[in-house]
């Protein structure tokens, strides 16, 4: 579903993300992990094209894009198909603040889809239902908590009717009592089998729905593997002083 091959992009003299290589399957729910700063969400951000990488490849299905001397990155119209292709939730909620959060999951369908209002007003519908909102259809995002309006966004992606959902860091805006009510949602959609690349410090919830976790230090690859393997017997030094920080996972060491 997704390749990815030495996938570079610096900021000046900082290179926030440095040759990182990944496949992801479709149906797979890979979830990447690491310390603050460590590239993780510009990485995210590379493959729903908001940053241009430098160097390197980028596959999302038939799709491929070729960065540097010989570019081939989408503009115009073809790149607002490639994103159509790609729904993206981000920490902050974004939503439309003059639009109902009916009008705010059918905005996408109807504006870059042209979609028929009816058409889209029962996919929203559906979708709101889902993440469990189908009494909220009339209010306005001043008018929700953090979590309520973060489902909003998540409902306002799938939408799209997306290939591949990315999810950086969504619950980390939240009040703590708010964050199980989204990730419940995003654990449904794991479960219906779409498509996954999540960036979270929540080591539960990527314990409970990662097919595989990969792990980032200073922009690049340190270790990637099933949850278990990763979180509780990790082989890399530095993955384990990272999850040394969580509880639960005081524990790991690296392997000999």
């Amino acid at each position: 579903m997704v390749r990815v091959d030495g996938l570079r992009k610096s900021y000046g003299t900082v290179e926030a993300v440095r040759g990182v290589s990944l496949e992801v399957e479709r149906g797979e729910v890979v979830v990447v992990i690491g310390p603050s700063g460590c590239g993780k969400s510009t990485f995210l951000r590379c493959i729903n094209l908001l940053e241009e990488p430098q160097a390197g490849t980028l596959q999302v299905g038939e799709r491929r894009i070729e960065f540097g001397a010989k570019s081939t990155i989408p503009h115009g119209r073809d790149l607002a198909r490639y994103r159509s292709r790609i729904g993206m939730v981000f920490q902050q909620f974004d939503l439309f603040p003059h639009m109902t959060v009916l009008q705010n999951v059918m905005s996408g369908p109807t504006i870059v889809k042209k979609m028929p209002k009816p058409e889209a007003e029962a996919i929203a519908r559906d979708l709101l239902a889902k993440v469990g909102l189908a009494t909220f259809t009339a209010r306005y995002p001043r008018e929700l908590s953090g979590g309520q309006q973060q489902r909003v966004a998540i409902a306002r992606a799938m939408a799209m009717e997306p290939e591949i959902m990315l999810f950086d860091e969504v619950t980390s805006a939240l009040d703590p009592e708010l964050v199980g009510e989204v990730l419940d949602v995003m654990k449904q959609l794991a479960a219906d089998g779409t498509t996954m690349i999540v960036v979270t410090h929540e080591m539960g919830f990527a314990h409970d729905v990662a097919d595989r976790i990969v792990v980032m230090d200073a922009g690049q690859v340190v270790e990637q593997g099933e949850a278990d393997e990763v979180l509780l017997n990790p082989k890399n030094a530095r993955t384990a002083q990272f999850l040394s920080r969580f509880r639960g996972s005081r524990e790991a060491k690296p392997k000999e």
